[in-house]
């Protein structure tokens, strides 16, 4: 077989067929062809293909949400999305056809989809749907994170798999219909699939099997796609090309092997994968919250009660008759305080974040309580039974709403960044029933798992046991360590003009009540001393304080909390009915006949002989602690700062990386121009114009050659780019450099105009990715040293030819 003629130029291959070497032939090649249209295998696989792979995220939400309902939003951004690539790519729309396209159905579809509590009859959206919408594109996923997972789906996060599903179906779709090579639509679903992870949960949903079957989706659909491409039509005499059968095992094989491999790792990953955490954004957003950097509220129990009687701290509205407003729960007591705990789950201190799906299991009688906050200043919120959901309004309800923590064992809530006065917040609750002791009859404490207590006084054992010996069920224990206290103590908060009675709940001020001739104190020392005795017989029980009515005030309309209806009481569990309260103050008209309480005469040694305690001023009512946590709460935190800019640092740094190959190529290139176009010769100047294009088309790769004259690189060029205006060009440039006259500057600014002309023509004839492949192509920057690479062939041109932007679709 004889070689080719080198001139002139082969005629550039296209889809197969040989395209005739005319310049009307290669003029119509610049205009952008019709895409031709797919073969019905090809439809069926490509859009399966990214259905598949953008379901693998959507369901990844799963452990995100509190249910199904997001699938709703998820799949219908899914089938949207893919929608409109199927018509951008039927009816040839352009990036912003389908841009509009995409925010026209954004707005339309996603009230239904996603926020369907604010449309009309759930399809149609209103203005609030749209506002919501729009402002949720960009809050919705500061929400999310901001969130303790699982999220609800009533408060428009649904937003977030929506706007992800839309916006990843669109690009998916869109670069799989539109591009020889499907790889390039691995981009936008892969970054679904990191999105996802990232906004998920530190619990992901079958990890490995979302990665195995992401990549055996991708493996397979490549090697389908690239298995059903069209061979060349000129090939080599003798030379025969790849069998359909030959093709299709080769893929089978490779799918095999794929998914051998996939299950060999899912697998094994279940034995010999470690158990290391996994970290995600939200863990970072939302801060670890301690409620022991707060002080124990029972520390404030006098000083609420001697600085705020008459004060309306805050009111209630909705409360159901006999029902209690909490304030704090504590299980945890240390010898001076009692306080909530830092066991982990299930404990006083296991707080999360409020949201709008809590105490799923509660039962009771369901209530609608409206709390409006007057002169209480503090960051525990008042509230009532079980706690669903918490609304906030007012000026500072954004703050509030963010900073808001709730306990669901223990029904606590807390704001960090403190109540005041004017705030207010609407509580979705369930009030349990309180079973009487005939329905507690017959049931044992619950398996509850509390604190161990430390610095208890050492004849308390003794005191409870002497008090529920003749007690033989569990309700008839508790009901005799709540008559002990009641029925034989004095009541008294130690004011001016009532008896003596110190403030405090430590173990000295423990043992001095339960010591003394005749019992004097409030609910904070009983309520102290009753949980304490409980734990010590084995009982599980936990001290609360909160508020309630009078009895002759019970069941109004609105509930005003002071100081003089602030009380302490003790909840035990009992299987099967959850906690009980109890109340083992005696009644507030049970004063002690005298000013002064002594020992009693005969008592047992050791509870005449407790350990001397250390010195602590316990004597003293404390002032309102919890303030104390609040004034940290408002101080600039440096730490959370530090945290943002080093996050911004870092992604400057990465996005740095990423450009610095098409800056440093830009700049060099840049100066080469500058240093051609300021020649010091005039007719180097046009020298240098010519050299300028001839580099431009080599990057667009033109097959140009070292050392060839002005118009075999012309004839190259106008082959390659059907580009007449090349050869002139090249005729003009060679009487300029060659004539009998120096170019005048007019001279030289026309050449560089025409020549820049040119090199936007070539780069519009070629596609976004060769265009892009260009700017950061090496070649003509190498030319001249060691380093410099060979020279195109023609033969490498008609193995790749070039196609317009978009690229025209190949016929199946």
């Amino acid at each position: 077989m004889t070689a080719p003629a080198p001139q002139p130029p082969a005629p550039v291959l296209s889809e197969g067929r040989d395209e005739a070497p005319t310049r009307t032939a290669r003029a119509a090649q610049s205009a952008r062809p019709a895409p031709e249209p797919l073969s019905l295998r090809r439809w069926v696989l490509d859009l399966a293909a990214v259905a598949a792979l953008l379901l693998i995220p959507i369901i990844g939400f799963w452990p995100t949400f509190d249910g199904p309902r997001y699938l709703v939003a998820g799949l219908g951004g899914l089938a949207l999305g893919m929608g409109i690539a199927v018509l951008g790519r039927v009816f040839r729309w352009g990036v912003l056809v389908i841009a509009a396209a995409t925010i026209a159905a954004y707005f339309l579809f996603g009230g239904a989809l996603a926020l369907p509590a604010t449309t009309v009859a759930g399809v149609v959206p209103t203005v609030q749907t749209l506002g919501l919408l729009a402002l949720g594109s960009v809050m919705s996923f500061k929400q999310l994170l901001t969130t303790i997972a699982p999220v609800a789906a009533d408060d428009g996060h649904m937003v977030v798999p929506f706007l992800l599903a839309l916006v990843a179906a669109v690009l998916t779709t869109s670069l799989t219909l539109r591009l020889r090579s499907a790889g390039w639509a691995l981009i936008p679903a892969g970054a679904f699939l990191a999105a996802e992870i990232a906004l998920g949960t530190s619990q992901p949903f079958a990890p490995v099997v979302q990665g195995v079957v992401f990549g055996l989706v991708a493996v397979v659909w490549l090697a389908l796609r690239q298995a059903w491409l069209p061979q060349a039509a000129a090939v080599s005499v003798g030379e025969a090309g790849p069998s359909h059968g030959a093709g299709v095992r080769r893929v089978l094989m490779g799918a095999g092997v794929v998914t051998l491999a996939g299950v060999v790792g899912v697998a094994t990953s279940a034995f010999a994968a470690p158990q290391s955490p996994r970290y995600v954004l939200r863990d970072v957003v939302i801060p670890p919250f301690d409620i022991r950097e707060y002080a124990s509220p029972l520390q404030s129990y006098r000083a609420y009660v001697r600085d705020h009687s008459d004060d309306t701290l805050f009111t209630v509205s909705g409360l159901p008759k006999d029902a209690r407003v909490r304030l704090a729960t504590m299980d945890e007591y240390n010898g001076m305080v009692y306080n909530v705990s830092d066991k982990g789950a299930g404990s006083s201190g296991a707080f999360s974040q409020a949201r709008t799906n809590m105490s799923a299991e509660a039962k009771g009688v369901e209530a609608t309580v409206r709390v409006e906050i007057g002169d209480l200043e503090s960051v525990w919120m008042p509230d009532a039974g079980a706690v669903r959901s918490i609304t906030f309004d007012g000026d500072h309800a954004d703050d509030l709403r963010r900073t808001a923590h709730y306990n669901e064992s223990t029904d606590t809530g807390v704001v960090t960044a403190g109540l005041g006065k004017g705030d207010a917040y609407t509580l979705d609750s369930v009030i349990p029933e309180v079973p009487s002791d005939e329905q507690l009859a017959k049931q044992k404490f619950a398996p509850v798992s509390l604190p161990k207590q430390q610095g208890v006084p050492k004849d308390l054992a003794d005191v409870a046991s002497t008090a529920v010996a003749e007690a033989s069920t569990p309700i008839e224990q508790v009901r005799a360590l709540q008559q002990f206290l009641s029925e034989d103590g004095f009541f008294s908060h130690g004011l001016e003009g009532q008896p003596l009675s110190r403030a405090g709940h430590g173990a000295e001020r423990i043992s001095t009540l339960l010591g003394s001739q005749q019992m004097v104190g409030d609910d904070e020392q009983y309520a102290t001393a009753m949980a304490l005795m409980a734990r010590e017989l084995g009982i599980p029980a936990r001290v609360v304080m909160g508020f309630y009515p009078d009895e002759d005030q019970a069941g109004g309309a609105v509930f005003e909390a002071n100081g003089d209806n602030l009380h302490a009481w003790v909840e035990v569990a009992f299987d099967k009915a959850g906690w009980v309260p109890f109340d083992p103050t005696p009644p507030e008209d049970q004063v002690p006949s005298d000013q002064t309480t002594k020992p009693k005469a005969d008592p047992k040694p050791q509870v005449l002989q407790p350990p001397p305690p250390p010195q602590e001023p316990v004597d003293l009512p404390p002032t309102v602690a919890d303030d104390r946590g609040s004034e940290d709460e408002n101080g600039f935190d440096l730490g959370l700062l530090w945290m943002i800019v080093s996050i911004g640092v870092g992604a400057l740094g990465v996005l740095a990386v990423l450009l610095a190959p098409f800056i440093v190529i830009g700049v060099l290139k840049a100066a080469r121009r500058r240093k051609r176009r300021q020649a010091e010769r005039a007719a180097d100047r046009i020298s240098g114009g010519w050299d300028e294009l001839v580099d431009r088309a080599s990057d667009l790769g033109a097959p140009v050659r070292p050392g060839a004259t002005r118009q075999e690189d012309a004839g190259v060029l106008t082959a390659a780019f059907a580009e007449p205006r090349v050869g002139t060009l090249a005729h003009r440039a060679d009487v300029e450099v060659f004539g009998p006259t120096e170019p005048t500057p007019a001279d030289i600014d026309a050449f560089w105009a025409e020549v820049d002309a040119l090199v936007g023509g070539m780069g519009r004839s070629r596609s976004f990715w060769r265009r892009l492949r260009a700017r950061l192509s090496i070649r003509t920057l190498l030319e001249g040293t060691r380093f410099a690479l060979p020279p195109r062939s023609t033969a490498d041109a008609r193995r790749a030819p070039e196609r317009t932007d978009p690229p025209a679709q190949e016929n199946e």
